[in-house]
Order: structure tokens, then C-alpha cells, then sequence
């Protein structure tokens, strides 16, 4: 509600920021947005939090993997299509699945009313577009968990998008040249 929008506007920013400027490290300002953009999900999603961090975690690794291993991409890409868009459609359609099965069988199975996780869609649709663009060799291999882990958590674009292809902001989440006029 207005609470929490207050809270982000007058608290939430102004702390982002004084903390942001007072780092003059890449590595720490990465951590710093990083923290804010994981804490601005947890607000409103304590538990699913930990959910986005071990999809990221997920595709971190079949990432390593794919930039590895030249022979078995194929095999390799359908994997993670069919892993991430399970993961997405366990949480937006199981609810329409079971009530489907129920109406047309006599086997009843129960209807479980899972809370879905804010933004669902675009987080797991990043971690694809990190995945697909290094299997297509437009992005290089993130050797930095922390540095997927802010493509993906980064509050700004974390719950209404637009979905962000890792190739395009690859070369900003590595460095970024901030000023008081390009702020």
C-alpha cells in the first residue's frame, strides 16, 4: 500500500543511493545493488526470495556447463528450456492442471493453492536469456555468481520488466561509469 510505497520512496532510494555513492569499488557497488535489489524482493515476498536464488543458481551452473562443453550443447539447451519452463508453469498453471484432471476423471486429486512469486515470469525468463545467449556464444560464461545474481534481482526491472537479454547489459553489470548527469 501507500505505506510501503512511502517506505521505498523516502528510505529505501536515499539509502540505495548514499550507499551506492559512498562505495567507489565495482565489486562492492555490485554487492550494494545487489543487497537492496534482493531486500526490495524480499519485502514483499520474504520466502520466494530463496526461490529466485537457487534459479539463478541453477542456470549459473548449466551456464559454466554450456560454455564448457562444445559437443553436447544441443541436448544441453533443451534441458534448460525444459527446466526453466517447468519451474514457471509448476507455479502458474498446476492449480489449472489438477482442476482440469479432476473434471474429466473420476480421481480426485487435491487443489493446491500456491501462492505464485511476484515477477515469476520475468525472473525466470533472465535467467533463460542469460543461459540462451551464452549457448549461442552472444554472451560470454558470467564466472561471478554475484554478478548473475544482480542481472537477475536488480529491483528496477525485477517485477514489471521489461525482460532484459543478458547480452545487452553484460558489458554494464561488469563496469558502469556513473555521474550526476547520467543518473
Amino acid at each position: 500500500g501507500s505505506v510501503s510505497n512511502l517506505f521505498f520512496l523516502y528510505i529505501f532510494l536515499p539509502a540505495l543511493f548514499l550507499a551506492y555513492f559512498i562505495v567507489r569499488n565495482d565489486t562492492y557497488r555490485r554487492i550494494v545493488l545487489t543487497a537492496f535489489s534482493l531486500f526490495f524482493y524480499a519485502f514483499g515476498e520474504p520466502v520466494y526470495v530463496f526461490l529466485m536464488i537457487g534459479l539463478v543458481a541453477v542456470d549459473y551452473g548449466f551456464g559454466r556447463v554450456i560454455g564448457k562443453t562444445a559437443e553436447i550443447r544441443i541436448r544441453k539447451r533443451w534441458l534448460i528450456a525444459v527446466l526453466n519452463l517447468a519451474f514457471l508453469c509448476f507455479f502458474k498453471y498446476l492449480g489449472f492442471f489438477i482442476e482440469t484432471w479432476n473434471t474429466l476423471f473420476v480421481l480426485q486429486l487435491p487443489v493446491f493453492s500456491l501462492k505464485m512469486p511476484i515477477g515469476i515470469s520475468f525472473f525466470t525468463f533472465q535467467t533463460m536469456s542469460y543461459v540462451i545467449d551464452v549457448y549461442r556464444g552472444d554472451a560470454e560464461v558470467q564466472k561471478s555468481y554475484g554478478k548473475l545474481l544482480l542481472y537477475v534481482s536488480f529491483f528496477p526491472q525485477l517485477i514489471a520488466g521489461p525482460i532484459v537479454r543478458y547480452s545487452d547489459v553484460e558489458k554494464e553489470i561488469e563496469a558502469r561509469k556513473s555521474t550526476p548527469k547520467g543518473c
